[in-house]
């Protein structure tokens, strides 16, 4: 099974432990991620705020050449990426003078025919839960996991074509063939915020400091994320949270694939869990000796 890939920056940068997750559990299911060559930044929130077209372009650009590979499926693990390669993909798709112009400013022919999906869908739907129960060696039996999508993997729905936008439900299954326990919660689709922390930071504390309270009075003791930016705003924001509102947040983050090759039998430390804010380490440690225990019972 091959995929392209599109890593898009944030896992080159402040995301790089949800790039290494992806391609460990990849291995070890013998599931073939080559990265898009020459790929570029997707542009994100900031080119669709300043001019539309650019907005298509640098998408199709990254589309088109997985295209001109050969591909026919490409798996993105950022929420943001998905989102604007997807958004890019209906615009051309339903407009032959939209898709002419966009072939012509990136100087090469996009036929906006690839198929596009989340990482997420690729492991959950693609790949399969039957597939990554048989490569579970060690569970994270009874780990509470409240999974959070966000907003851009399930929105807006004719676009993503995903999962329930109100509900979706293939990261707590894949949560659920790990062992873990996933939580019924009301935040999983909820905003985080994205960068309005920064310019906005009393607006985009709020909004972080809500998701991370319905998924502490629900009784998590993990978040597990699909969205690089989601990550940064929930594990590296806690500490902030706790002196500016009084809060007492200290609540292990991942990315959906840390625990996933935690159950596979990787260390955390090849996954690079010591590098998150949150203390992750415990949490973890206990989750698989008490699996390991249950399953010598």
């Amino acid at each position: 099974m091959k995929y392209a890939y599109y890593p898009g920056c944030s896992l080159d940068a402040t995301g790089v432990e949800f790039d290494t997750s992806n391609k460990l559990v990849a291995k070890k299911m013998g599931v073939d991620l080559v990265e898009i060559p020459d790929w570029n930044c997707c542009g994100a929130s900031s080119a669709h705020a300043v001019n539309h077209m650019l907005a298509l372009a640098l998408p199709a650009r990254n589309l088109a050449i997985a295209e001109a590979e050969g591909f026919d499926t490409v798996a993105i693990p950022c929420a943001a990426c998905f989102a604007r390669c997807k958004t890019t993909a209906a615009e051309a798709q339903s407009s032959p003078e939209t898709k002419a112009e966009i072939s012509d400013i990136i100087g090469m022919d996009y036929q906006a025919n690839i198929e596009i999906l989340s990482f997420l869908d690729v492991l959950g739907k693609k790949i399969g839960l039957d597939n990554i129960k048989a490569h579970v060696i060690k569970p994270l039996t009874g780990l509470k996991v409240a999974s959070y999508y966000g907003c851009l993997l399930v929105r807006p729905p004719k676009i993503a074509q995903s999962d329930d936008p109100e509900n979706p439900m293939v990261m707590d299954n894949i949560m659920a063939v790990l062992g873990a326990d996933p939580v019924e919660w009301g935040y999983k689709t909820e905003c985080c915020g994205a960068s309005h922390v920064v310019p906005v930071p009393k607006i985009g504390q709020q909004m972080i400091h809500d998701i991370l309270k319905n998924a502490q009075i629900n009784g998590a003791q993990a978040i597990a994320t699909a969205c690089p930016l989601c990550m940064i705003n929930l594990d590296m924001r806690q500490k902030q949270l706790n002196v500016q509102l009084g809060t007492n947040f200290n609540m292990p983050v991942f990315h959906f694939t840390e625990l996933v090759a935690l159950s596979f039998g990787y260390s955390p430390k090849e996954i690079g869990i010591h590098k998150h804010f949150v203390p992750a380490e415990s949490l973890v440690e206990d989750a698989l000796s008490t699996g390991a225990r249950r399953e010598g019972a």
